[in-house]
């Protein structure tokens, strides 16, 4: 994954930290619009989810954003 997107998905996690509290969960989804315009990256953080990292489907946002930061 790129330096760019890396930076959005924790800002989306902050994000969801910030509004529901340090236990919120989430998918890799939740960095995506509804709409699929990307199936190369979404295919790309799929696999580094499911098949590199081999998490469940939702995790942790503060431990999703300690594995990007690392």
């Amino acid at each position: 994954m790129d330096r760019a997107f890396k930076q959005k998905m924790i800002a989306i996690c902050n994000n969801k930290i910030e509004k529901k509290g340090a236990n919120v969960g989430l998918s890799f989804y939740a960095f995506f619009e509804n709409k699929n315009e990307n199936p190369e990256l979404l295919m790309e953080v799929a696999e580094w989810w499911i098949k590199t990292n081999k998490l469940d489907h939702f995790e942790k946002a503060l431990k999703i954003k300690k594995m990007i930061e690392d």
